[in-house]
């Protein structure tokens, strides 16, 4: 998240302090792709410094399960498998404590730097592209 600092007691994502980041070509925006993807797995992930889980999600039969880890400290396991979510799933791989994060699940920010899962206000299957 270039250009935003992540510091709690400051309340940096309550958005009447958050400034807009610069504009963007819509090429560079269409060039992800963002992807609909159904929760299929939630691992305990011990090892980040940060509490997180290890999300196992389906996105279809093009694109296929991938995994990420997430830092969803309001959610629980129970409420989190079956769920369908957002995906950014074309970015490159990245390591988190040993662990290959191989997409980047999207969610909002409350102002004390909690994060709320995007989903969609009606079902779609799973590789259903986000526009």
């Amino acid at each position: 998240m270039t250009g935003h600092t992540i510091d709690p007691a400051a309340r940096p994502y309550d958005p009447a302090d958050l400034p807009a980041k610069p504009e963007v070509d819509a090429t560079d925006f269409f060039a992800l792709d963002l992807r609909i993807g159904r929760v299929v797995a939630v691992d305990d992930f011990p090892e980040a410094r940060k509490p997180a889980w290890k999300l196992t999600v389906d996105f279809g039969p093009h694109v296929g399960t991938l995994q990420t880890s997430a830092q969803l400290t309001d959610h629980d396991r129970d409420e989190l498998v079956g769920r369908m979510v957002v995906g950014a799933v074309n970015l490159p791989d990245k390591r988190i404590a040993g662990f290959t994060s191989q997409f980047l699940v999207l969610g909002g920010l409350h102002a004390d730097g909690r994060v709320s899962l995007l989903d969609t206000d009606v079902t779609l299957p799973p590789g259903s592209a986000v526009l």
